[in-house]
This record gives structure tokens, sequence and C-alpha cells, in this order.
């Protein structure tokens, strides 16, 4: 788009996007970094790409274009050489009579526009696209991943010649770097992290085995295989990437971690390698790191109704610490980043100590632990202390020293941000006490505890609404406790303003508190089902409540034993589930992205006598249910009833 400056800011501030001043702000920026007006608009957020195609279209009369929603056959794309394609920024996308549909990113470019109605030798309609999605949609030119590879592989096969006995024996720098160094082999490399973005992965991982080189790819936290690679070029290819990530070429006894900057299809990304010594060689992960992709806000990562309201509570609080806890790829880290980003502002310095330092956030002092030089998670926060901050972000909880530092941290007027690898969020309480920090200063200092997975999301392109078979129903009612029964209080407790008194429960197990005026009414889940069966596939803010909760759940203390299974038979019981069907943009799998189910845990004062009293994790986790929590599986299951997700993901993720 060939827009002067002056033509741009009357184009916006006739559409009210940006104000007069605003607009020359900005110009006054893009002169000082040497930059287009418009990547400053992009990147400072005042303006949406997309959102400026449209307008930008609008105001020449042209056709907007989704390319990300349009199915582009090779035929129709092979139209037009890759090459022109690539050159003019233009796309074949489709066909409308005798006319070829034509995306460019610049429609007004008179002699670009002849010349690819020459090349096609047919009457063109232009459209208008953004920069992204072009560059996407150019990637299609591409073959499959094993056709691209075993191109580059027949190259360097014929012109290196690989002997590897030979390479393992000499493993000087100049023989070495003298066959890494050959195009195909870098062109190999090149191609395997292309796909991997193209495909959505986060992690690569080359693994050799006793006869072959086995590539798979991680995409939405779930390990593909993706292809094989003879024998042979393991030892160029592992050595490219070594080189490219400063590690060294000639050490293969021992584990080395690297970094690698890359730019692909307009992203820049950040590829942190890691080798290992295997049985049949060394081994390589590269996880993908987008660092042009902004926080996400907690709404978009899945936080929804009383789980934002708790959080934004626990962050209110002029002090305190807040804890993410799960497994290994749960998106803790994502969780922090996002919370930093929310509460990053001009008035308030925060600190991390990370490792590794995963995305960089502007205006946030961000540290990488160094265990070679004494710079730990300890030593690191020490040293944070000195620097006068107000939030203090710590990658992870790992030991007894960190966990003192942090709590005294939050005890002496900071905001402390930390991880511990928990299964829930009740069993992080008991374990910050197995680390010998006293149970008054948990008490005092942790305002809430998040516990997350992470499920994939079902493919919009490809859902489908399916009403579950009895056997499939039965299973989901046993998983998710909707076969148990609960307590419902008569008309004299909705008078009587007393604290409950202390009842053994059916089970004999503990007591718990219940008004002594509470009717054990046998009354199923599946009958109030029955009576209303569109109370679970109701609307997504609905689903938010804990009302809503209440109904399909019950909490722990509130549980009978049924008397009488014959009226609690599935098949009084309809729901309307999910699922994707598969297709090309979900690589048939039937799902597309990720989202995270959530339990949070407020510290109040009942949960804070509870830690004193070196409580368990069950009597924990049973007392905030009791008090309206809504756990992972019931956050997952809710979710899955709007849409979002499979009930199989849900339990997947959720099983221990």
């Amino acid at each position: 788009m060939k827009l002067k400056s002056d033509e741009l800011r009357e184009l916006l501030v006739s559409h009210n996007v940006i104000t007069k001043e605003k607009f020359d702000e900005v110009v006054k920026i893009a002169l000082q970094n040497k930059e287009p007006v418009l990547d400053i608009l992009f990147s400072k957020k005042i303006l949406n790409e997309r959102d400026f195609a449209k307008l930008y279209a609008s105001s020449i009369n042209i056709d907007f274009v989704d390319l990300s929603k349009e199915v582009i056959s090779r035929d129709v794309l092979g139209k037009l050489p890759e090459r022109v394609a690539r050159r003019y920024m233009a796309i074949v996308f489709g066909s409308d009579g005798d006319s070829l549909k034509v995306a460019m990113v610049d429609p007004e470019d008179v002699e670009s526009v002849q010349f690819i109605e020459k090349q096609l030798g047919y009457s063109i309609k232009l459209y208008l696209a953004t920069a992204s999605e072009i560059s996407n949609a150019l990637e299609m030119y591409k073959e499959g991943l094993t056709t691209e590879i075993s191109k580059a592989i027949k190259e360097t096969e014929d012109e290196v010649n690989i002997d590897k006995e030979e390479l393992d024996n000499d493993t000087s720098s100049d023989n070495v770097e003298s066959i890494i160094s050959e195009a195909p082999i870098a062109r190999a490399v090149n191609i395997l992290i292309e796909y991997a973005v193209k495909s959505r992965a986060s992690d690569i991982h080359i693994e050799p085995r006793e006869s072959f080189v086995q590539i798979r790819y991680r995409v939405d936290g779930v390990l593909k295989d993706t292809m094989t690679l003879p024998k042979s070029l393991i030892s160029s290819i592992i050595s490219r990437i070594k080189i490219l990530s400063n590690m060294r070429i000639d050490e293969h006894r021992i584990p080395q971690d690297g970094r690698i900057k890359v730019k692909v299809a307009g992203q820049s990304l950040s590829i942190r390698v890691s080798s290992l010594p295997v049985m049949d060689g060394e081994k390589i992960v590269m996880r993908i790191l987008d660092e042009s992709t902004r926080a996400l806000t907690l709404d978009e990562l899945g936080f929804k109704g009383q789980a934002l309201i708790t959080i934004q509570r626990a962050l209110d609080k002029p002090h305190g610490m807040l804890l993410v806890t799960g497994p290994t790829g749960s998106g803790k880290s994502t969780t922090l980043y996002s919370v930093v980003s929310m509460l990053n502002n001009m008035g308030v310095n925060i600190s991390t100590i990370e490792d590794p330092v995963e995305y960089r956030i502007q205006g946030v002092n961000q540290t990488q632990v160094n265990a070679k030089v004494g710079m730990t998670f300890a030593s690191g926060l020490r040293a944070l202390l000195r620097q006068d901050p107000n939030i203090i972000m710590v990658g992870e909880i790992r030991d007894a020293e960190t966990a003192e530092i942090a709590v005294h941290s939050a005890l002496t007027g900071h905001t402390v941000l930390s991880t511990l690898h928990t299964n829930n969020a009740a069993g992080c309480l008991p374990r910050l006490l197995d680390m010998g920090v006293e149970p008054f200063l948990i008490a005092s200092t942790v305002n809430a505890v998040i516990g997350q997975r992470l499920v994939r999301k079902i493919c919009p392109y490809c859902v489908e609404a399916y009403t579950p078979e009895p056997g499939v129903m039965e299973n989901i009612i046993d998983n998710f406790g909707l076969r148990k029964e609960f307590l419902i209080s008569n008309q004299e407790h909705k008078k009587n303003t007393e604290r409950p008194a202390l009842k053994a429960d059916l089970r004999g197990e503990r007591k718990i508190p219940i008004p002594e005026n509470f009717e054990a009414e046998k009354k199923s889940i599946l009958e109030e089902l029955a009576k209303d069966p569109t109370m679970v596939n109701r609307s997504a803010k609905e689903a938010e409540e804990v009302a809503l909760r209440n109904h399909i759940f019950l909490n722990e203390d509130e549980l009978a034993k049924s008397a009488n299974k014959e009226s609690t038979k599935s098949q009084n019981l309809s729901l309307t589930l999910y699922r994707g069907k598969g297709c090309n943009k979900c690589d048939s799998s039937g799902y597309l992205g990720r989202l995270g189910i959530y339990e949070i845990i407020e510290v109040d004062d009942e949960i804070g006598k509870l830690i004193i009293s070196h409580a368990s994790t069950s009597e924990i986790q049973h007392v905030a249910i009791k008090n309206g929590m809504i756990t992972m599986q019931q956050d997952g299951f809710l979710k899955s009833l709007e849409g979002l997700t499979t009930v199989e993901e849900v339990l997947r993720v959720t099983r221990e």
C-alpha cells in the first residue's frame, strides 16, 4: 500500500480510528525509529492489520478477502508462478465465471496488476488481503515436508556424499564445517523449522534410532510422527543446528543448550535448542517461541466468571503471593506472563528471575538463571530484593531456600508471582509446608492458588454437535460424578441464621457442617436434568456462574450414595456434546489450538486455619469445593458443554 502520511491520517481520522494529535505523535516516533508509520501503529496496538485492510479496501472500493477462511486448490494456486506471486505479493484463490480471483496487498499498483493479468492470460477480479495472510498462503506453493526434505537429501547425497564413519572419526572443525555448510543440509534444516511453524508445532524432536532418524512435532501438546530420515544424515544435520545455536560441534558426550534467532513467514522466532547423548547418537529438541506474540489476556486464556473475580481480588491486595500449579507443559508460565503484562505500567517496578526467559516483556527487568556461575533462583531472588521491586516473578519454587525467601518477600510488602509442580491447587499449600515454610506464614502471605491444565480446542471449521450413545453417557456420568445425590434444605432453613452444627456424613469419613434442619431428601442430579434438559446447554455467560455449576456438580460434603439407582438411569438424561469431524485446517485431528481449564483456591480464613493445622490436600480440596470452588474437571466439563473442547480431552488431562 503506497499511502502517503497525509492520506493515511485523513483516512484514519475521518473514521475516528485515531485523533490528529495522536497520529502526529506516531509520525514523530516513526521518523525517530526510521520505520513506516503503519508498522508503528500496528506494533503499538493502535491499529489492527486486518481492520485496517478492511477500512482501506472500503475506501478504494475493492472487496476485502479473509484468505484464512478460503479453501485454495493447488490447481488454482498454480496458475500464477510462485516467483511472480512472491514478487508481487499476490495469490490466485478462486474463479468467478471466466475470470480469476486474485488477492493482493496493493491492488492499486496498476503496473503489477497488468503484469499479473498478462501472466495468467485471464481477466482478473481484484481483492485486498493482509500481508500476513498472503505470506501464509504463499507457503502452499511448497510441496509436502517429505517431498521437500527428500529433494534436499538427494542433492546432499549427490553433492556431499557423507561417509558417517569418517565424520565420526574426524571431528576437526574444518572437516565438519565444510560438510554442514553445504546448501542442501542448510535447506533441510530450514525446511524442518518452516514446516514446524506452519504446523503450529511447539517442539521439534530429532531422534536417532538404530537404522534411521525419526522427526516428530509436538502440536497442541501431542507428539506426532512426521517423517524419517536416513541415518547417514544425522551428523551433518545436528552439526548444522549446533553451529546455528552456538554449541560445540566437536562435543558429543555431554548435553548442551543453545538458542537460534530466525524469521519465518514474517514471524520473529526464538528457538531454544537442547542436545542429549542417547544410545544411537545425539537427540535434538528445539522449542519454538514466537517473540512477536503478545501476552494473551486472562479471558483469552480461558478464565471466566468467578475465576477472573478471584484473581483480580488477589492482585488488588497490596502484597502477597499468587501461585500457579500444574505439571510441565500445562501453561503455567503463560499464565504468569499474562498476569505480569496486566500489572505492567510505569508506576511499578517488575523484576523476574526465570529459567529460561521465554518471552521478552517491554518494561520488565528479566533475569536468566545460570547455575554454572551461582545464579540460582534463591540467589537471584535475594538480589532482586535489593532492586526496589514492587512485583517479583520467580519462574519456579524448587527448593526450601527459594520458598522461604519468596514467602518473606510477600510478607514484607511485595507482590510475588511463582509456580510449583503439584497436581492440583490444593496440593500447593501442603507442598510449601513440606519445604519447611512455617504454616502461619503460608496462611498470611498466599492470596490465591491457580491449578491448571491445557486441553485441545475443537476445530471451529469442522465442529459438529452430537448426542452420546447410552454406553458413552454412562461413562460420562461415572467420570464426572453426575449420579450422586445431594441434600436440599427445607423451608425452615431459610429462616435460620445460626451457624450449622457438625454432623457425621453418611459415610462416616469425617464431620462436615450440615444445618440441623437439613433434610436428606434423595434427589438425583439426573432428575433435575431430566426436568430441564437445557440446563447444561446454556450460553457461555450462564455457564460461568457458580449457581449453574451447583446444579450440574455436587459438593463433596453434600453427597450421599444412591439408595435407588433405578431412578438415575442415563436414559433420563440427554446431553448435546461437540466434537471435530477432522478437516484440512486441523490435519484431520478435530482439534485446533489449546485453552486452559482451571481451579482457583482463594486463601480465606477457613483455608488459613486448615493450613495452620497441617491439613492434608484432600481436606483443603474438600473445604474449597464446599465454598464454591469449581474444580479443573468441572471447568473442563462446562467448556465441553459450550463446544470449546471435548469430554474425552478433559478426561485425558485431568485423570491422575
